[in-house]
């Protein structure tokens, strides 16, 4: 959903299409722009060990942050101001660094990864999940978040839906979103793909379990938690970690950096670390529907595959 990724991962599941947070190509496909487009502003190594972009954020008292326009992640709100899990928690990590304003740019998701490497923004601040492909192109912060997924089903979960395996064991009736991870997963546990119903977000899955013409929609817990709120028909299960090359697998989101700029990283990752230590995190992104169940220790070297 992943989004879908949130939508969605990573580095086993390749093969899913789209262009939402949570769709591996998201990054990847789109890289073949960066030699048509901006070839003059490709990043190249910097004369300084670990880059001098944090040197020139501070200068400068303000980093660009490139975002995707996708809730609850990173987005514009009603207002006309920037918001979501990660431009706030970027807000507060580059205020204890020294850089006291962040200015949104906004693009498509599949253009984030080439859109940081062509300098068009310093930072990708989309909740972007952590995987190996994209850890081949670019170096990522610790995720500030992990992501199980959920069902949405009819109100007492007649078929008792908890896991892929069981909607395929039970012949039910499957959906989820375009591009998302959750498209892959199905298939690993035996579902056919022809068969899934794929819809274009978690609204219009739930929509589909209400009238009856699915029995359950797939998505993140997080997704899947804040569309279910005001149903009268329908409820979500108990998140649940994904079956990816036969062992549990959990995904995390972070904050991606141009590979020149170790030194910003990790002064971030610092900051992200105290952060989570004081409880600060969590409160910053409760408001965005995020959870305890939602916090990590994972690492990035985790989730790029060591």
């Amino acid at each position: 959903m992943a989004p879908p990724h949130r939508t969605p991962p990573r580095g086993q599941l390749d093969r899913i299409p789209g262009p939402t947070r949570r769709s591996l190509l998201a990054g990847v496909a789109a890289l073949g722009a960066l030699g048509a487009a901006g070839c003059s502003r490709v990043a190249t190594a910097s004369g300084t060990d670990g880059g001098e972009l944090l040197d020139r954020l501070r200068a400068q008292g303000v980093v660009r942050l490139g975002i995707a326009g996708e809730i609850p992640f990173g987005y514009i709100d009603k207002n006309g101001e920037l918001t979501g899990e990660a431009p706030e928690v970027a807000k507060v990590v580059f205020k204890r660094l020294g850089v006291d304003r962040v200015q949104p740019v906004p693009t498509e998701f599949g253009s984030l990864i080439p859109g940081l490497n062509s300098q068009q923004f310093d930072v990708v601040a989309a909740g972007m999940y952590i995987n190996p492909e994209r850890c081949a192109q670019v170096i990522f912060s610790d995720p500030d978040y992990q992501m199980l997924d959920s069902f949405v089903v009819r109100k007492g979960n007649p078929l008792g839906l908890r896991d892929y395996r069981d909607v395929v064991r039970k012949k039910a009736r499957f959906a989820t979103g375009t591009g998302y991870a959750e498209i892959a997963y199905a298939v690993e546990a035996g579902y056919k793909e022809s068969d899934i119903l794929i819809v274009p977000d978690q609204v219009a899955g739930l929509n589909a379990v209400e009238a009856g013409r699915v029995d359950v929609f797939a998505g993140t817990a997080l997704t899947t938690r804040e569309v279910v709120k005001k149903s009268t028909k329908a409820e979500v299960t108990e998140a649940f970690k994904p079956v990816v090359d036969g062992r549990p697998h959990v995904d995390g989101g972070g904050f991606a950096f141009r590979p020149t700029e170790t030194r910003l990283r990790d002064a971030f990752n610092t900051e992200l670390r105290e952060l989570k230590k004081s409880g600060e995190l969590l409160r910053i992104l409760r408001p965005f529907g995020f959870t305890e169940d939602e916090m990590t220790e994972l690492t990035a070297k985790e989730l790029c595959g060591g």
